[in-house]
């Protein structure tokens, strides 16, 4: 059984940055593929970056702005965001899976508890 928790989450300004940190454990996390998503008020969750056998996949909404990395000495997954703008602001979950297939939530075995994103204009 793998527990995620995240951290980072916040209030920020538009066009700032904010880092979300995933800390992972019980599994084998170098063997993990690892996801964030997020969900807004209202909507439903989306698929925002994942991590899986050393290569990255974005949202087109994030590209450019977001940048995915992990630290497999700490099990750790990090979401840099960058840029930020008022329609980030959602709750933003960390997945992982031991397949890893995509992007889709049902993809993913593991959840986190979520980490709240606000951005004000």
């Amino acid at each position: 059984q793998v527990q995620l928790v995240e951290s980072g989450g916040g209030l920020v300004q538009a066009g700032g940055s904010l880092r979300l940190s995933c800390a992972a454990s019980g599994g084998v996390f170098s063997r993990l593929a690892m996801g964030w998503f997020r969900q807004a008020p209202g909507k439903e969750r989306e698929f925002v970056a994942l991590w899986r056998s050393a290569s990255t996949h974005y949202a087109t909404s994030v590209k450019g702005r977001f940048t995915i990395s992990r630290d497999n000495a700490k099990n750790t997954v990090y979401l840099q965001m960058s840029s930020l703008k008022p329609e980030d602001t959602a709750i933003y979950f960390c997945a992982a899976d031991y397949s890893g297939l995509g992007t889709d939530v049902g993809a993913y075995e593991y959840w986190g508890q979520g980490t709240q994103v606000t951005v004000s204009s």
